[in-house]
């Protein structure tokens, strides 16, 4: 498989730093990758038509090389390295300065080597999920993996960063479901919890015609998606009639002390932005989604942290273990050697060992 990474004409950006990334990437994925300056929105579109998939486009500034985006959705992801609105109907991912296009050209070859069944649970554009059912014909229905992405509740960050435990997932016999969500960056917090709940309760109607078990739901979420996994677990919990049967909430390296997190400062005021206010002033927001706050959730959870990530976050899942327990939650506190991403990454040690306790608890 070639990956072709275009540039546009006038993008800002060191051609030689890109070459060099996009070399990288694709020895780290095992495919080989060409990168293309374009001076011209004709010579873009020129290349895309020549080109086999995957293709990965840095458009630049000019309204001609804009114009071109979603031209061609089935096998270009474009992307912008500063904040831009999302291109509607294009694979559109943007604001994650130049370390994003590494992200582009990961989710360009996950999507081809691994198409999954994307599922609108809502009418907003942001309102879907990538279903994979296991790679492997099985015996019954499959346990169903959800998973939340984080990026501290930013529109620039997506369901694209799971792509690769999604796959993992697949193939180890779970049908995976990688949700997307409107960020409360640009729809609000409400908006956020309410999308996470619906994507959730979709699996019961996803479950109807498809071989999917509603009753061995594993609830896995990265960063801010750790919170996110932990607030709808509990209000699953809390319902008298939940949709899907929750086996096991995951938090992996999760934001899990909102209050605190507010306090500090975490990701230059990323707790007070997403929430609207700070606990003062938020009151009910912090209640219901402050994951301290609500124990004990009544889910058996698993908190997974590196070593290596931020120290504020070692500290939140410690604190969080100890008050769990005390409130009479199941918990079980895994803590290994890794960073931020190492939770994430199918071929770290920390993944391997996350998914041997998930096996475990859904009896696999």
């Amino acid at each position: 498989m070639e990956v072709v990474v275009v540039v546009g004409p006038e993008l800002v950006a060191d051609n030689a730093l890109l070459a060099s990334l996009t070399a990288a990437t694709c020895a780290e994925l095992g495919v080989t990758g060409r990168f293309v300056t374009a001076t011209s929105a004709g010579e873009i579109r020129s290349l895309l038509a020549a080109a086999d998939p995957p293709a990965v486009v840095l458009p630049g500034p000019t309204p001609e090389a804009r114009a071109l985006i979603g031209a061609r959705p089935q096998h270009v992801v474009w992307y912008d390295p500063t904040v831009e609105p999302p291109v509607p109907g294009a694979v559109h991912l943007a604001g994650r300065g130049l370390w994003g296009v590494a992200w582009a050209i990961r989710h360009a070859v996950h999507r081809l080597r691994s198409p999954a069944t994307r599922i609108a649970y809502g009418p907003h554009p942001d309102q879907w999920g990538d279903l994979r059912l296991p790679s492997s014909p099985q015996a019954g229905a499959a346990p169903v993996a959800v998973l939340l992405h984080g990026g501290f509740w930013r529109s620039a960050w997506g369901a694209d960063l799971m792509d690769a435990v999604a796959v993992d997932l697949a193939r180890r016999g779970y049908a995976s479901w990688n949700l997307e969500y409107r960020r409360p960056d640009r729809h609000g917090w409400d908006a956020t919890t309410g999308d996470v709940a619906a994507g959730v309760a979709a699996l019961r109607d996803l479950a109807g015609d498809r071989p999917l078990d509603a009753e061995r739901v594993v609830i896995l979420g990265h960063s801010a998606g750790g919170q996110l996994a932990l607030r709808v677990a509990a209000d699953l919990a809390a319902g008298e009639r939940a949709p899907v049967s929750v086996a096991l909430a995951v938090s992996l390296a999760g934001v899990l002390d909102l209050t605190e997190g507010e306090r500090r400062n975490l990701g230059d005021g990323a707790v007070a932005e997403a929430l609207g206010g700070s606990p003062t002033t938020a009151l009910r927001r912090y209640a219901e989604s402050d994951p301290m706050l609500r124990l004990p959730v009544g889910v058996p959870a698993l908190l997974v942290q590196g070593t290596d990530d931020s120290l504020d976050l070692v500290d939140t899942n410690r604190r969080y273990a100890v008050a769990a327990r005390d409130a009479g939650d199941d918990v079980q506190h895994l803590e290994q050697p890794g960073d931020h991403f190492a939770v994430i990454d199918p071929d770290a040690a920390i993944w391997q060992a996350t998914m041997s306790a998930v096996d475990r608890r859904v009896a696999r």
